[in-house]
């Protein structure tokens, strides 16, 4: 799998993308970023998922409880606790 780096309008930290299966994924790492950084990087980031097959996956040093407080609706979340304590969160567009 290769990871491309991309460009995304108003954020502060890098984002790649690939793709595995019928999945396109961008992915980050906000886990040296300090509020409010993760919400925004994140909330900006959402405007990349345009079909049910695009993926956002963040990184975060804690579960990010007010970001999903934020995000519109139309986007659904599942968090994972990976073994140093970060969390992972996969954000899709519902259908």
């Amino acid at each position: 799998m290769k990871k491309e780096l991309i460009e995304v309008l108003g954020t502060t930290i890098p984002f790649y993308s690939y793709k595995e299966d019928d999945l396109t994924f961008f992915e980050y790492d906000a886990t040296a970023c300090e509020a409010p950084e993760p919400m925004v990087n994140t909330i900006r980031a959402l405007s990349l998922l345009k079909t049910k097959n695009d993926r956002l996956v963040g990184r975060f040093f804690h579960e990010p409880f007010p970001l999903y407080e934020r995000i519109p609706i139309v986007f659904t979340h599942k968090a994972t606790e990976l073994e140093n304590g970060d969390y992972k969160v996969v954000f899709q567009k519902q259908d």
